[in-house]
């Protein structure tokens, strides 16, 4: 399992079913450490690829093995009482028990064999900061590790003008609803 400690760790299995709420929950996350809307999309794109690989290519389908997704805010978050800190890159841990694959050979096909499918690699490699694939070292000969980090980039001006970056909402800007115990000294904004 990943040596640092996550802010957040999900256990799922690997039913199909979960996978739009874990993306939503991801997006979320994202949103409250005040990542732009695009990346939070990106972010969710990239789990939703990753968490796809390993249901199809890692478990063969079989809805009823475990995934660990781990979230971890780099460089600080905003703590109850404190004025807005925000996080510098979000570093997503994948980890679960399927067979284990040579990490060279994860790559995405061939980008002109236009076909559907395939592209999962290639997705997660264009939309994410750094993205390291290794075998899990538990002597079981099981389990891979994807590591993916995704830089937060403070937006345009005339984003911030618009509500879309303050902290806990403010304006009621789009950074997924604000409010609750993120806001500093624990106070909603932007609802009534």
């Amino acid at each position: 399992m990943t040596t640092e400690r996550p802010e957040i760790r999900i256990e799922m299995l690997s039913n199909p079913l979960y996978l739009s709420g874990v993306r939503e929950m991801v997006a979320g996350v994202a949103r409250r450490l005040l990542f732009t809307e695009e990346a939070c999309g990106q972010i969710a794109l990239a789990v939703d690829e990753a968490l796809c690989n390993v249901i199809r290519h890692g478990y063969g389908r079989d809805p009823d093995k475990p995934i660990w997704i781990n979230l971890i805010p780099l460089g600080g978050v905003a703590k109850p009482g404190e004025s807005c800190h925000p996080t510098e890159a979000l570093k997503i841990v994948i980890e679960d028990e399927a067979r284990q694959v040579d990490p060279g050979t994860i790559k995405s096909r061939n980008l002109e064999d236009v076909r559907p499918g395939g592209l999962g690699v290639h997705i997660i490699r264009a939309v994410m900061d750094e993205v390291r694939y290794e075998k899990i070292n538990n002597g079981k000969g099981r389990g891979m590790r994807l590591t993916m980090i995704k830089k937060r980039v403070d937006p345009s001006p005339e984003a911030e003008g618009a509500g879309g970056t303050e902290c806990c909402g403010g304006g009621g800007g789009g950074n997924g609803g604000g409010g609750g115990s993120g806001c500093p000294g624990g106070e909603e904004k932007g609802h009534d």
